[in-house]
């Protein structure tokens, strides 16, 4: 039985005392723990942190409901996203199927002792983790410089911990997703950028590179400033996560770092104007934003840019003279659940089944930005596949008939639960394919796509010149479309890519929007009419 007490304003449950030990050296007093102990509490972190999420991201997407100003999109969006955690907080199917590379930050008091290695200790409880839930193995090892090997274990793991003052063991426990992990950037600026107007036009260029992909609403942390350029993007990740918010509002002579609230509101509105929503329009591409102001050389400003996603996975840890605590996240997402439903489009239905002429003739009715529900047989491929594919075009063998009977899913499966047909199964960065569309529509293939996020101009000059369409599935709700839509999966071929092989799965109602059509239509790339009533 744990018990629920508030600390430094953040919920945490006790797990106990086991492991911890007080030792007395002359005057100095130290806190013992064991590496068991250490690897008990990752265990838990990364368990909880895989299948629930933060009571006040919850309300956050509940809040988009309420919103009258919010699109029917953005509604329809937060409203898959809630029913996802509701899903994923059962704890057999993960919140994402990208589970993500594994990230510990911390800061260890001197006074506090780990009995064994405590980065082992860590990894233990991480390999632990990954080997014992419907988790996904997502880290590569590399053999050489161009042959790589997926390690089996999700390691090895990022792991930063700062030495200080005291006896406690304060940790930040991360599970970051590729997706929002490429969402990070980097840019080199001088001190003309400080200004206001020059400021704010930046960000509004910079912002909309972000696009969809990561699966928004995000959390945006903004850093401007930094002793380097690691120590900026550090602070990014820090306050993506919500970490920093306790920092003054207000700079000082000897260079402490600040939050520009003033900043934040303005950047926020910069989101709330751009058309881009919940992924498929609205207001809502930004749940928040977190601007960090930090010193600088002279010669030199960074800029940091970075989200959280929708999969806003972190969870602190303590450990201390009083025994281990975790965050306590949120168990009943249900009760963010709205009564009744959320309003907005009936979908078009689209018979998968069906030849893909007939399947490309029932899409061509649609506008952009219509919802569709498709059933019936897909086929999933994603990066390794699309490789090996160019590959047999450069060597002119044909291609398999599956891609041209069949639409294409871009995504990989994390762990199948036991009594399921799959375990969260939600779509993959479309873009990451972008470079091999042309080439496969040209020969007939790839006619019917769909994955998250925007594409390229040239994949949509390729469907205007090859009759093809690009479907937008909800990044982020690879629960519900692993429990509730996906009723098979079977591997069909390259069974020794593991989850990255060609899957053939049956959908029942699997829903979409359509994105981009035959006739050079793009839903990411058309004006957005923001006065349209939500």
């Amino acid at each position: 039985m744990t018990r629920m007490v508030q600390l430094a304003e953040t919920p945490f449950r006790h797990l106990g005392t086991d492991g911890l030990t007080e030792m007395r050296v002359g005057d100095e007093c130290f806190l013992r723990v064991s590496a068991e102990a250490i690897r008990r509490l990752t265990v838990a972190a990364f368990g909880d942190v895989s299948h629930l999420l933060r009571p006040g991201h919850l309300a956050q997407l509940c809040a988009i409901l309420d919103d009258p100003e919010a699109s029917q999109n953005d509604r329809y969006v937060a409203l898959e996203l809630i029913k996802n955690a509701v899903i994923a907080a059962g704890r057999e199917f993960p919140s994402c199927q990208d589970t993500g590379t594994a990230i510990v930050t911390g800061k260890k008091g001197q006074n506090l002792l780990v009995r064994g290695d405590l980065h082992q200790a860590l990894s233990d409880g991480i390999r632990d983790t990954w080997a014992s839930r419907n988790l996904r193995f997502s880290q590569m090892a590399p053999l050489t410089m161009y042959e790589e090997k997926n390690t089996g274990t999700n390691l090895p793991a990022q792991i930063d911990i700062e030495a200080v003052g005291g006896d406690a063991l304060e940790l930040l426990f991360m599970a970051k997703g590729g997706g929002s992990a490429n969402k990070t950037f980097l840019f080199q600026q001088t001190r003309r950028l400080l200004e206001p107007e020059r400021l704010l036009a930046f960000f509004d260029e910079r912002i909309r590179t972000l696009g969809t992909t990561a699966c928004p609403p995000y959390h945006l942390a903004i850093v401007i400033g930094g002793l380097s350029a690691e120590q900026c993007l550090k602070t990014v990740k820090l306050a993506s996560a919500r970490e920093l918010d306790g920092l003054p509002t207000t700079g000082s002579p000897d260079g402490r770092a600040f939050r520009d609230l003033e900043l934040e509101g303005q950047i926020l509105g910069l989101t709330r104007a751009m058309g881009l929503g919940a992924q498929f329009g609205g207001k809502y591409f930004c749940h928040d934003v977190r601007v960090i102001r930090l010193p600088r050389h002279g010669g030199s400003l960074p800029v940091g840019m970075g989200v959280s996603c929708s999969a806003d996975r972190q969870i602190r840890g303590r450990i201390d003279r009083d025994g281990l605590w975790l965050e306590a996240l949120e168990r009943d997402p249900a009760r963010f659940l709205p009564e009744g439903g959320t309003g907005g489009a009936a979908p078009a239905r689209i018979d998968l089944d069906q030849p893909m002429d007939a399947i490309c003739a029932a899409l061509s009715q649609l506008t952009v930005g219509t919802p569709v529900l498709m059933s019936g047989t897909m086929i999933v491929a994603r990066d390794l596949v699309h490789a090996e594919l160019a590959r047999l075009m450069r060597e002119g063998k044909p291609l398999p008939g599956y891609l041209r009977d069949h639409p294409v899913y871009y995504a990989g499966p994390a762990r199948t639960p036991q009594g399921h047909a799959s375990g969260s199964f939600g779509p993959t960065t479309a873009a990451r394919m972008d470079p091999y569309v042309p080439e496969l529509q040209a020969q007939g293939a790839s006619r019917v796509m769909i994955a998250k996020g925007n594409r390229a101009p040239e994949v949509v000059a390729s469907c205007k010149r090859h009759g093809g369409f690009y479907l937008g599935s909800v990044g982020g709700a690879a629960a519900v479309l692993g429990r509730d839509v996906i009723k098979s999966v079977e591997v069909l071929d390259f069974a020794e890519f593991g989850m990255e092989a060609v899957w053939r799965i049956r959908v029942e109602d699997f829903p979409a929007f359509v994105v981009t059509d035959d006739k050079g239509n793009d839903f990411f790339t058309r004006k957005p009419d923001l006065t349209a009533p939500g």
